[in-house]
């Protein structure tokens, strides 16, 4: 494979799930009789420029087409830390109704209504239907396209450069790095900031985050191999965050080349921080398939017990990275019965894969489960909260990354565990 970044050779994959679908591609109930397309889900790393990387691409019309079903308001953690978002980067950048911010991949206008509350003119680009559809609803104004150059031109030939370019969750997602950075480069005022959000790389492997991988992921970054496709493009980091959202993640502030804005110490620090862990050396992969094939022992040994056992269990949250873990595992309706989901959006459908239907919360009332499987585990805290109820029967809730985990619902609280702070995508 060559490298998505730099074209030089990756070596061979690090990380093998087997095949899987993609993991948002839900089924309708008339879709169960019909072949699902499968894709090999492996991961390599380009010793050249330090990406790790997916080798196959399905295509982003399949992954990200009308139907799309992840609507990131209907997180209320994650509309907190949009709007936290917000707030740091009008403060630090000195927004006001005078300027403009650009969102890509702006989905239901989840962060784009705080921006707007303020006056400050706003637009997102988003090439799902149905979330495009959902944020004009809350009167923001959104384009349905993909975006890359060719868009970027497009957009200055009727718009004037945007003083703020948000990107969060969405460099990881594209299939052409290089054209869509040189988009943002495009875009971006000459003293303007990009803020750029992805999960960081050492943290997926430090933490055996081996469910964050899945097709609509085709990237991996680290701050090193971040940095370097920005700088690719006339781009310069000047300060980076990390962040506790989707297991832990950086937020990159970058500016052109030439801007006046000076460099804080953050980003020496974590560059420092990732040499003395080493990312940059193929080595420090070396145990990651070793590791998720623990986690999948250990899932299907506590699942089979329970069928075993006749004890029921039930999934919740019918995330993406919920998705990969099932598949991999081989899990389906026979160990997991049913997956409670708070979106009205996927209520009603089918887990790619396992065909695992989702059905509202009203399920755990009626069913009593002993066992909850959480499957987005970095939400932990704020499901804890939501199903406090669950002590009345003495259900526990399962994690099973980074490890297998269990949780009394009369002991958990939000404190536990990662902090609350990103919807189950």
């Amino acid at each position: 494979m060559q490298c998505r970044v730099c074209g030089q050779p990756c070596g061979a994959p690090f990380l093998d799930l087997g095949t899987a679908p993609p993991s948002n591609a839900l089924l309708r109930a008339e879709d169960l009789d019909r072949p699902e397309t499968y894709f090999p889900l492996r991961l390599s790393f380009c010793p050249a420029c330090r990406l790790a990387q997916s080798e196959v691409d399905p295509g982003r019309e399949m992954l990200f087409g009308p139907a799309y079903p992840y609507h990131s308001s209907v997180s209320s953690s994650w509309l907190g830390h949009a709007r936290r978002h917000v707030e740091e980067a009008v403060a630090r950048l000195a927004l006001d109704a005078s300027s403009l911010v650009l969102e890509v991949a702006s989905n239901d206008g989840y962060l784009l209504q705080f921006v707007q509350a303020r006056g400050i003119p706003c637009v997102g680009v988003e090439p799902t239907a149905g979330t495009a559809q959902a944020a004009r609803a809350r009167g923001i104004e959104t384009i349905e396209r993909f975006f890359g150059l060719a868009y970027a031109r497009e957009f200055l030939a009727e718009r004037r450069p945007a003083d703020l370019v948000v990107a969060n969750n969405v460099l990881a997602h594209v299939p052409d790095p290089n054209d869509f950075v040189a988009g943002l480069a495009h875009v971006l005022a000459r003293e303007g900031s990009a803020s750029i959000e992805f999960p960081h790389l050492q943290r997926l492997v430090a933490e055996n985050q081996f469910d964050t991988v899945y097709h609509e992921h085709y990237s991996y970054f680290s701050l090193h191999a971040a940095q370097a496709l920005l700088q690719r493009h006339g781009l310069r980091t000047w300060s980076v965050e990390r962040l506790p959202t989707h297991g832990g993640s950086l937020r990159v502030w970058a500016c052109h080349r030439a801007s006046g804005r000076a460099v804080d110490a953050s980003v020496a620090a974590l560059l420092a921080d990732e040499r003395a862990s080493g990312i940059d050396d193929p080595a420090y992969l070396a145990g990651f398939q070793r590791d998720a094939e623990r986690v999948k022992d250990d899932l299907l040994g506590f699942l089979l017990a329970c069928r075993r056992d006749g004890k029921r269990v039930l999934g919740y949250g019918a995330a993406a990275k919920g998705n990969t873990l099932l598949n991999f595992a081989g899990a389906r309706r026979d160990l997991v019965e049913c997956v409670v989901d708070a979106s009205r959006f996927k209520q009603g459908l089918f887990l790619p894969g396992s065909r695992i239907p989702i059905v509202a919360e009203d399920a755990i009332r009626a069913l009593r489960p002993p066992y909850i499987l959480v499957l987005p585990w970095n939400l932990i805290g704020e499901i804890g909260e939501q199903l406090r109820y669950c002590q009345e029967w003495g259900a526990t809730l399962v994690t099973a990354l980074p490890r297998l985990a269990f949780s009394p619902a009369a002991e958990l609280r939000s404190s536990d565990r990662a902090p609350p702070s990103e919807p189950s995508a």
